[in-house]
């Protein structure tokens, strides 16, 4: 796929992601889990708890991508907190296994309205006077 295939989300992508994200939570809530609470000291709980990272970036997910993430490792029985993108792994040399499932996350940015984001004139500087 070509970078310009790529289109950003429309707000119907977002309102599916909010609805299978709720969706997961409420299955986990009916089968008498809270997904918040999770069994980290079971058998389920193959991989050590740690924030999930970026193997590639190293920067540590944040977010409802934690939840997520840390859902992911117990119902897949992952044995790491590690992450990458199908690029990434490319990227780096890697494969992804035939009919491996990626697990959905959110980007999100800090909004900064316009009218911020233009410079700000900067005060005049103070002088100091010496009185004699």
């Amino acid at each position: 796929m070509s970078k310009h295939a790529f289109r950003a989300g429309t707000g119907q992508d977002r309102a599916n992601l909010y609805d299978e994200i709720t969706d997961k939570i409420i299955a986990e809530l009916e089968a008498g889990r809270v997904p918040w609470v999770q069994p980290w000291r079971t058998a389920a709980a193959k991989a050590p708890l740690a924030m999930p990272k970026n193997a590639s970036t190293g920067r540590f997910y944040a977010g409802i991508n934690v939840l997520m993430l840390w859902g992911a490792v117990i119902e897949r029985g992952f044995t790491g907190q590690s992450w990458l993108a199908f690029r990434q792994a490319l990227l780096l040399g890697g494969h992804v296994h035939e009919g491996e499932r990626g697990i959905t996350v959110v980007y999100a940015n800090r909004f900064i309205p316009g009218d911020e984001k233009r410079p700000r004139p900067k005060p005049a500087k103070r002088r100091r006077r010496s009185r004699s």
